[in-house]
C-alpha cells in the first residue's frame, strides 16, 4: 500500500468546552500543513510574509497542496487523514476554494478514525490509538496549543508536530492492516480492540450501516462527516 498522510493546523485560538462541538468556531484558517509518505517525501506546506512563515496559508498556497494531493491520489498513493474526511480536507478544500476537487480527493481518501466511528458510533483520537497499538512515537503537542505556538512565533515547533502526526498516522495505519483490528485506551484506561479486517475508502464506509447509537445521549450523526463532500460531489 502506497500510503500518504496528511494533516493540517489551524490559526484560530478559542477554548473548546466539554463535548462542545468544534465546527461552532468554523470556518477555520489553515496555518500549516504537513504531507508525509510513508518511506518517502515529506514536506510542510505554509506561506511566507515579510521572509518568515505568515498567520495562514494563501489560497494559492492551499491549492498547491489539494493539487498535489490529487496527484497524488491519481498516482496510486492511498491519502490518509485521521478525521481528514470530517476536517482535513474539508477546510483545505475550503480554504483553496476548491470545495469539488476537495471533496473528490475526501471520498477516495482513507479516513481511519471515520471508519472506527463507523463501527463503535463515537469518534477516537489519534494518541488513544497510538497508545494501545504500540506506536512509541509521541504528539509533540497537544492541538489546541498550536494555533497559539504558531502565533506567538514558533513556527518549527508547529512545523514538527503537524508532520509528526502524519508520520503517526502512517505507523497506526501499518499496525492497523498488520492486525486486521484497531485499539485504542478507553477514556478510563483501559485497552479495548474492535476487529478492522480491511481499511476502506471513505466513500464505501458512507455507505455501510453505523453502528448502535441509541444507547447514547448526545450521538454524533455520520452525515457530520460526510454532507459536505457528497453534496459537493452531485
Amino acid at each position: 500500500m502506497k500510503l500518504l498522510s496528511v494533516d493540517i493546523e489551524i490559526s484560530d485560538v478559542f477554548e473548546l468546552g466539554r463535548h462542545e462541538d468544534m465546527d461552532k468556531y468554523a470556518p477555520f484558517h489553515i496555518s500549516v500543513a504537513a504531507t508525509a509518505v510513508q518511506g518517502g517525501e515529506e514536506r510542510v506546506w505554509y506561506s511566507e510574509q515579510n521572509g518568515q512563515p505568515a498567520l495562514n496559508l494563501t489560497p494559492q498556497r492551499a491549492h498547491e497542496l489539494l493539487k498535489y494531493l490529487d496527484d497524488m491520489q491519481r498516482s496510486g498513493y492511498k491519502v490518509c487523514a485521521w478525521n481528514g474526511l470530517g476536517f482535513d480536507l474539508k477546510w483545505i478544500g475550503h480554504h483553496a476554494e476548491d470545495i469539488p476537487l476537495a471533496a473528490r480527493i475526501a471520498l477516495d481518501s482513507y479516513d481511519p478514525m471515520f471508519q472506527f466511528f463507523n463501527q463503535t458510533g463515537y469518534p477516537v483520537g489519534l494518541a488513544n490509538v497510538a497508545q494501545a497499538m504500540g506506536i512509541t512515537q509521541q504528539k509533540l503537542m497537544d492541538g489546541a496549543d498550536a494555533p497559539i505556538q504558531w502565533r506567538a512565533g514558533n513556527y518549527q515547533a508547529v512545523m514538527d508536530y503537524v508532520l509528526g502526526d502524519c508520520q503517526i498516522t502512517n505507523l497506526i495505519v501499518n499496525a492497523i492492516q498488520e492486525t486486521r483490528q484497531v485499539r485504542w485506551v478507553t477514556t478510563k484506561g483501559y485497552i479495548k480492540a474492535k476487529p478492522m479486517p480491511k481499511l476502506k475508502p471513505a466513500r464505501e464506509i458512507i455507505t455501510e450501516p453505523i453502528a448502535d447509537q441509541t444507547w447514547m445521549d448526545n450521538p454524533i450523526p455520520k452525515n457530520k462527516f460526510y454532507e459536505w463532500a457528497t453534496k459537493a460531489a452531485e
